[in-house]
């Protein structure tokens, strides 16, 4: 049987918006979300977004976070925003009034005024043109439940063939790059040999490859994590992977989780339990035991780099409307400090299938309140939301080989052409690759100006060149091929939980927590929060800093070229060929300097701690 590529986060695009009508014309939402809501009877969850002053939050957003000016790093409290920059009471109230007079129940008022959530049937939702001006756009529950955001992902190959603890006779994977290299017949674009994929890198290896010491751990810094699903006894799991990697135990105090989003259940669904049965069953029958272990990812990829900051889980009921909500409940806090300085968001939502402008204001807020707001530039060629927008911080992904004495073997940018063997006969099945790319619908960044290049930045739309935003802005480890070894605790049959296990995992769900928490490193101690960091970031392009990730070269031996997956468990033969990147796909280059897989480059360990401390004047 061919391979089969599996993601531990895959979630359907669902039917998750509700069209918003005003003089016979949706607002913020695109045609194929419109057309693909539920019938008029189901009762759902939807979140009206009001809008807020977007031409004064980007003045101020601006005016704080670009080093050499009066306001640089002079932040705003969450209900000091809204004061100055959301919508005002009396428009909150006019919305609600609406929604009640519509036979909408449960109506209420977010705390920070950014919308106003209600439940009843989303035909109901069609807003007349006196109130159009105050809504953005509407977010809302699929028909099922279903989560509409596609979560950057994992591993490209099942548990039980990849983790080193379930290792058959004849090696499958290697505990570091190059400890194992298979030779292989017919030849695949013309290599005959590969190193087999990492077992999954421990804390070890990956404090040594992007230089985390024992002076910068975090340590005062609170990273917020933002997540589709709550995790089984994430503290058990964290003591036990601290214990396993050799890393100190975490303090009862260093870890909260929180529900945080809107819970994801439509009212009137009765099947969404179901077809997540039956999606795991599918799961399992290909690809062995489905594991969600996102969330236990993200938190250990912050403790492994920054073993001492403070971690705050924020769960977002497992749907886009979730996810935001999630994401703005970091920015809202306790209304007078937002409740992390850094935001990693190892998620991403297709483009088109929830407004814009809502994502916009929630990067926007965060900006202003001094808050980071990192995010995963997806797990397949092109653009995804929200790292595309101009004051996300969009991390892509990297192939990293690390070697037997923790020296960098290989490092290239995370695209990657995938082909299994079948009857003697190579059968490709395309690029895996990081998602980047350049927007259509953002205009250029000041940050970006004269460091990306024109061949990057410049972009046919409608008949017309355009300068765009570039995506992604930084890079780490994202490769399946070179993951790291995530640590989770399954609930078992008892409804108890189980014994602890691991297995590798990646995607730019990883790279996204890693250099959230070498920023966490970097902001240890300073008398102020980076907050948005990308007009400190493309000041640091050429130096020390960042290291730049190249395609691999004429010289490169052919072992660290390509991955090589020998025959197991029912799957054929694979090879993952790295830096692989095909015109018009998704726009994406690999180069010297800035590129669309990698940005800028990847963090330079200590060299990007002092860059950025350096840069920030402080």
């Amino acid at each position: 049987m061919s391979k089969v590529f599996t993601r531990s986060r895959v979630v359907v695009a669902a039917a998750g918006c509700v069209a918003l009508v005003a003089g016979g014309a949706a607002l913020g939402l695109s045609g194929s979300a419109q057309a693909a809501g539920a019938s008029p009877a189901e009762q759902r969850n939807v979140q009206v977004w009001l809008t807020p002053d977007i031409a004064g939050a980007t003045t101020f957003a601006d005016s704080v976070s670009t080093p050499g000016g009066a306001g640089f790093h002079h932040y705003l409290s969450p209900n000091a925003y809204t004061a100055r920059f959301g919508p005002s009471a009396e428009h909150a109230k006019a919305v609600s009034d609406w929604l009640s007079s519509v036979g909408m129940t449960q109506v209420r008022v977010s705390s920070g005024r950014d919308y106003v959530s209600a439940t009843g049937d989303p035909a109901k939702v069609k807003v007349p043109g006196s109130l159009a001006p105050d809504v953005l756009g509407v977010t809302g529950i699929g028909e099922d439940g279903t989560p509409g955001a596609a979560r950057a992902a994992a591993s490209s190959r099942s548990a039980s063939s990849r983790s080193a603890s379930h290792q058959a006779a004849a090696p499958t994977c290697s505990q570091y790059w190059g400890q194992h290299v298979q030779r292989y017949q017919p030849a695949y674009q013309g290599l005959t040999k590969g190193s087999l994929p990492i077992c999954g890198y421990s804390a070890a290896q990956m404090r040594a490859a992007y230089g985390a010491t024992s002076a910068n751990t975090g340590k005062g810094v609170t990273v917020a994590l933002t997540e589709d699903s709550t995790p089984t006894a994430m503290f058990a799991t964290l003591t036990d992977y601290a214990k396993a990697n050799h890393l100190p135990a975490p303090r009862r105090d260093q870890f909260r989780e929180v529900q945080g989003g809107a819970v994801c259940v439509s009212a009137s669904s009765t099947a969404a339990a179901d077809r997540h049965a039956m999606a795991a069953s599918a799961a399992a029958a290909t690809s062995g035991p489905p594991v969600d272990d996102e969330a236990e990812m993200d938190s250990e990829a912050v403790y492994a780099l920054a073993p001492d900051a403070d971690q705050l889980m924020i769960v977002g009921g497992g749907c886009d409307q979730g996810l935001l909500d999630a994401a703005l409940t970091v920015l809202t806090g306790d209304g007078n400090h937002p409740s992390a300085t850094i935001e990693s968001n190892s998620w991403q939502i297709p483009v088109g299938t929830e407004p814009a402008p809502v994502m916009h204001v929630i990067d926007l807020r965060a900006a202003a309140e001094g808050v980071g707001a990192y995010f995963a530039s997806g797990d397949t060629p092109g653009l995804t939301m929200p790292a595309s927008d101009p004051y996300a911080t969009a991390v892509g992904g990297t192939t990293l080989g690390i070697g037997a004495h923790n020296e960098r073997v290989l490092e290239t940018g995370w695209s990657s052409d995938q082909a299994s063997l079948d009857s003697g006969t190579w059968t490709d099945s395309g690029i895996s690759s990081a998602g980047g790319g350049t927007s259509p619908d953002y205009t250029q960044p000041a940050y970006q100006k004269g460091v990306v290049p024109a061949s990057m930045s410049q972009i046919r739309v409608g008949g017309r060149t355009v300068t765009g935003r570039a995506v992604p802005d930084l890079a780490a480890d994202g490769d399946p091929d070179t993951g790291m070894l995530v640590g989770y605790i399954q609930q078992g049959t008892d409804a108890k939980p189980g014994p602890y296990q691991s297995e590798p995992n990646a995607g730019t769900s990883l790279a996204t927590p890693l250099v959230a928490a070498l920023v966490a490193d970097a902001q240890q101690g300073r008398p102020a929060a980076f907050g948005f960091i990308n007009p400190l970031l493309y000041r640091l392009s050429g130096t020390a800093a960042i290291r730049d990730v190249l395609p691999p070269g004429a010289a490169t031996a052919q072992q660290d070229r390509d991955g090589y997956t020998p025959a197991s468990d029912g799957l054929s033969p694979s090879v993952d060929v790295f830096g692989v990147t095909t015109p018009g796909a998704g726009q994406q280059v690999i180069a010297k300097g800035y590129d669309t897989v990698t940005g800028l480059g990847t963090p330079n360990g200590g060299a990007f701690i002092d860059g950025l401390r350096k840069a920030a004047g402080r």
